[in-house]
């Protein structure tokens, strides 16, 4: 079988160095985000969060420094290129990196090398949703830290990639007013995704259901703009005990999408805005079929006292298959419960350049899911519902 090249949902960017010092207005930069290069002492991941100290004389780390705290980049995230067994948490340099993790050139040839065309990528200072600056004290400068970001993201970052690299965006969490500002902003000159929570109200911010975000999703509607929640876009994994193993986290990290589509299939949302586009990323998708089945259940045998009578004039699963996108790398369970999943629904991701990347063994690993598919719904995995969701029609149009 010959596999389409892969439109990736669902990458990563790391941050260069000099990103607010270019893209940040200068009378915000003594304030803003600084990049520096120390040394690391402890870094530990327990109860979904991270912990570390800094050391003088410890392993030397790029940072950033901002509003008082550190952010340090942890090999995790910059995984590409290491042996598995040298994927392990300890802080890490730009130097110590593979150069696609930063620069769009060497990203592009890194995707050359692992069947990739298009990739949309998540960013991990601000971190999945922008976090870093929704918890900022001076929104100020928080706002016009966003701005940058978008800027770079878009001028620099997607800017000379030939529509491959795929623009995302972030939103002033903290302002829904600033937010639809700011996919106005983007839309205008062709952004079609934002990242969002998963869980808004882990942030201290109003739910889905308290309409604070109307106006937020009417925008994302109106411009054809993708909301996309990535796993821990809530600032808090899954631990099913405060002292548990990371590879609990892991083994759980599906759990916050499952329960974020509960809520946007109950909400009402996808009623009130039919054309919105809802996108799920690294939540994998076995666990699909069993949610919808439960979420129509819910609703044929509870609605009289569980809220949503009038709410929702139809079942869930049918608001999931007009409007929601799921992603996967590894999920072969997922592939035999394609119908119930959605074959108009699944995409693919390869999750560069973090711990869990297939690169650069993608096709491999995607030839694997896949084989006995037949052509056309391995196409729509590979990229054709990619293409869709985030109006990229112009990768499949013949070349001049």
């Amino acid at each position: 079988m010959e596999l389409p090249r892969i439109v990736s949902v669902d990458d990563h960017v790391i941050e260069p160095a000099h990103l607010f010092e270019t893209w940040l207005p200068a009378r915000y930069r003594d304030r803003g985000p600084r990049p520096l290069t120390a040394g690391i002492g402890e870094l530990a991941y327990t109860g979904g969060k991270y912990r570390f100290t800094t050391d003088p004389d410890g392993p030397l780390t790029d940072w950033w420094e901002y509003e008082g705290g550190l952010f340090p980049y942890k090999r995790t995230i910059a995984a590409a290129g290491f042996p598995r067994e040298e994927m392990t948490l300890e802080g890490i340099t730009r130097e110590q990196m593979r150069r696609g993790c930063w620069e769009p050139k060497a990203r592009l040839a890194d995707m050359d090398l692992n069947h990739v065309e298009a990739s949309l990528c998540f960013p991990t200072f601000p971190r999945f949703c922008g976090q870093t600056f929704a918890e900022a004290r001076d929104k100020e400068v928080a706002l016009a830290c966003v701005r940058a970001y978008n800027d770079w993201m878009v001028e620099e970052w997607c800017g000379d990639s030939g529509g491959r690299l795929v623009p995302l965006c972030l939103v002033p969490l903290w302002d829904v007013g600033l937010a639809v500002d700011e996919v106005r902003r983007n839309a205008v000159r062709g952004v079609r995704a934002v990242t969002f929570s998963e869980l808004p109200t882990c942030l201290g911010l109003p739910s889905i259901h308290s309409g604070y975000w109307n106006p937020f999703f009417a925008v994302c509607q109106d411009t054809s703009t993708v909301v996309c929640m990535h796993i821990g876009s809530s600032s808090q994994m899954p631990a099913a005990s405060p002292d548990a193993p990371p590879a609990v986290q892991a083994t759980l990290s599906f759990n916050n999408a499952m329960a974020s589509l509960a809520d946007f299939l109950f909400s009402g949302v996808l009623v009130r805005y039919p054309r919105l586009k809802l996108a799920y990323s690294e939540g994998q998708m076995g666990w699909i079929p069993y949610a919808l089945e439960r979420a129509d259940d819910v609703w044929r045998e509870h609605r009289a006292w569980g809220g949503v009578r009038d709410l929702l004039p139809e079942p869930p699963s049918v608001y999931y298959y007009r409007q929601v996108f799921c992603c996967f790398f590894r999920d072969k369970h997922g592939i035999t419960s394609l119908d119930e999943v959605g074959r108009d629904n699944a995409t693919f991701e390869t999750d560069y350049p973090h711990v869990d990347s297939t690169f650069p063994h993608t096709e491999r690993v995607a030839l694997e899911h896949v084989r006995g598919l037949d052509a056309e719904t391995v196409h729509k995995l590979m990229r054709g519902n990619a293409i869709r969701m985030l109006g990229l029609e112009h990768l499949d149009r013949p070349a001049a």
